[in-house]
């Protein structure tokens, strides 16, 4: 027998479809190798061979696995890859537009297409996210933004790559453009505070359409001008979210694209995943964090009293990285390199060093992208905000590859209620 087993001839031998192998691999079951022209998956054959005499692994109780065929994004380990390329490097080498079209396409596009959504799309997600009380998180005027843009594409429904790649422009753009500026802060003075001012039905005049979709997003979630370190820490973080494989938002997003919702449709789906407090809505918890200590010196006390409570701290620990987060890495280390005076990053250390004493797992994205909006002066649920827009990228290119597809996504549950009754 030879060493090493191809993907179909383990498949083959195990008896089983290359799906369920790699869902064999996602679950420790397998472990898989590559070929020297670093794309085919190898298999030792003797761990093959094992496991065939074995029997087919049982799912332990409590699991679940839902493997789909993607060409987008490879989680390996404990690094991230988008159609090939390592996201860290994408994140400090290529813009968030550039990494989109290679997520939609396979290949960095030439500049050209203008990011830039409709007047009559803008008009109505402007004025619906208008409607909302002031103090709305910015991630809940994206859920009322997009269904309002939708209602004004008549072409939404057109599913072949063209006319999905212009919608998927218009929707970012859009999400973005149609935010409302952050008030300014009032002045501390004497006696009762005033009133919150009404949410602006839009952004200045002045914000330039054409700018970079990270610019964009900065004037809606920041009253301060940018710095040139934390802007680049901005467009990184829109690029390290802009995919991450299945995960439940991208599940969701893709289940409805395989049954040919509209674009506008996937999007809206994966906006009501990505709020989960265990998922993108974790970055709030952190900001919440960060932002109850007054100091680094406050920070035990603040992390005592969340654990006391029974209460894990947010930010921490993933599902996939056993030995941490690449993309926490890479972008607390480039909002040090902008800011490293800051006052709010001296408490995210400090968050971080209480964390380790207590042996508790690393930073995630989501505590890196809370410190970022906490040390940048941003706007209450920032994160969530580029969380979203970043993974609309991703939603969009999982509905390409679902609209190719000929079957919908239809998972089978494991009936566990009461016996059939005659």
């Amino acid at each position: 027998m030879a060493d090493f087993l191809t993907a179909a001839e383990a498949a083959r031998r195990l008896g089983v479809k290359p799906a369920t192998l790699y869902a064999y691999v996602s679950r420790g079951v397998l472990s898989r190798g590559k070929a020297a022209d670093g794309r085919a998956s190898l298999f030792d054959a003797g761990e093959v061979e094992r496991l065939a005499r074995r029997g087919r692994p049982r799912r332990p109780a409590g699991t679940a696995d839902i493997t789909v065929e993607s060409a987008i994004t490879e989680i390996s380990g404990d690094s991230l890859r988008f159609r090939g390329l390592d996201a860290t490097r994408l994140a400090v080498s290529r813009t968030f537009e550039e990494v989109a079209e290679l997520l939609w396409t396979g290949e960095f596009r030439p500049a050209g297409e203008l990011w830039q959504a409709r007047p009559v799309a803008l008009a109505a997600g402007r004025a619906a996210q208008a409607a909302l009380p002031a103090g709305t998180l910015p991630l809940e005027r994206l859920q009322v933004i997009v269904p309002a843009m939708a209602a004004t594409d008549p072409l939404r429904l057109q599913l072949d790559q063209a006319a999905v790649l212009a919608a998927g422009r218009n929707i970012i753009a859009g999400m973005v453009d149609c935010l409302p500026a952050p008030a300014p802060a009032p002045a501390s003075a004497p006696g009762p505070a005033p009133a919150p001012a009404p949410a602006p039905a839009s952004a200045p005049a002045s914000a330039d359409a054409a700018a970079p979709v990270a610019e964009r997003l900065w004037s809606r979630l920041c009253e301060r001008r940018a710095s040139p370190g934390l802007l680049r820490a901005v467009s990184a973080a829109l690029v390290l979210l802009a995919d991450h494989e299945l995960a439940a938002s991208t599940l969701a997003a893709r289940a409805a694209a395989s049954v040919r919702a509209d674009p506008y449709a996937v999007v809206g789906t994966g906006l009501g995943a990505v709020s989960g407090a265990l998922h993108g809505g974790a970055s709030l918890g952190a900001e919440t964090l960060i932002a109850a200590a007054s100091g680094p010196d406050d920070v035990p006390r603040v992390v005592a009293e969340l654990l006391r409570r029974g209460e894990k701290v947010p930010g921490f620990g993933h599902f996939v990285y056993r030995g941490g987060d690449p993309r926490a890495v890479l972008l607390l280390g480039l909002v040090r390199g902008a800011a490293p005076r800051s006052g709010q990053l001296a408490v995210a250390d400090a968050v971080l060093a209480e964390v380790r004493q207590k042996s508790l797992p690393e930073p995630n994205i989501d505590f890196a992208i809370a410190t970022l909006a906490r040390v940048a002066g941003m706007v209450r649920g920032a994160g969530e905000a580029m969380f979203a827009v970043a993974r609309t990228a991703g939603w969009i290119a999982h509905a390409l590859e679902a609209y190719a597809g000929a079957a919908p996504l239809r998972p089978r549950a494991v009936y566990t209620g009461r016996p059939a009754a005659d």
